[in-house]
């Protein structure tokens, strides 16, 4: 009997703390990424924080190396993803999380993937959010975006991070 109840409260504990075992009450927001030839390489799933955002990013199938990540201001996935517009920055700061004059809304830290192209990763966004009337849900929406390359979190407008690689439009969750 005491094995049964370690086992039960273990599992109950364990329950309680999955980052994302949502509440209904709790907005939260899903984007699908594509490559430019549109097959899905990842998902990113939003989720409201007492300060900001918590993203989960789970990537199965892009080059591995360094690559940045951001939140960019339209939810347009065509094409080479130029169609996505800049980086969400409602606020108007300067580019990049070392940047005295920054960070953009939608500058998120580099991504880190390993040769098997496979990666999961949580990152906090803390002038982010998805309350109701969100600039992230605007007219045109908003995306998220890999590039090419590392961010160098200094450079204005994007840090030098190359070409867009994936992109995904972020949909509210119903």
């Amino acid at each position: 009997m005491p094995w049964t109840l370690r086992g039960a409260t273990l599992a109950a504990l364990l329950a309680a703390s999955l980052p994302f075992a949502a509440s209904a009450a709790e907005p939260e927001a899903r984007a699908t990424l594509r490559d430019r030839e549109g097959r899905t390489v990842g998902t990113v799933t939003l989720r409201n924080a007492p300060t900001g955002v918590l993203l989960r990013a789970r990537m199965d199938s892009l080059p591995p190396g360094i690559h940045a990540i951001h939140v960019h201001e339209r939810g347009v996935c065509e094409g080479d993803f130029e169609s996505a517009g800049s980086h969400f920055a409602p606020s108007q700061h300067a580019h990049g999380l070392l940047s005295e004059k920054g960070p953009h809304a939608g500058d998120l830290p580099n991504l880190f993937v390993p040769e098997a192209g496979k990666l999961e990763v949580e990152m906090h966004a803390p002038a982010l959010s998805l309350a109701s009337g969100s600039a992230l849900f605007d007219a045109d929406g908003s995306a998220i975006v890999i590039h090419e390359a590392a961010d160098d979190h200094r450079s204005d407008p994007a840090g030098g991070a190359g070409a867009r690689i994936a992109c995904g439009r972020i949909e509210a969750s119903e």
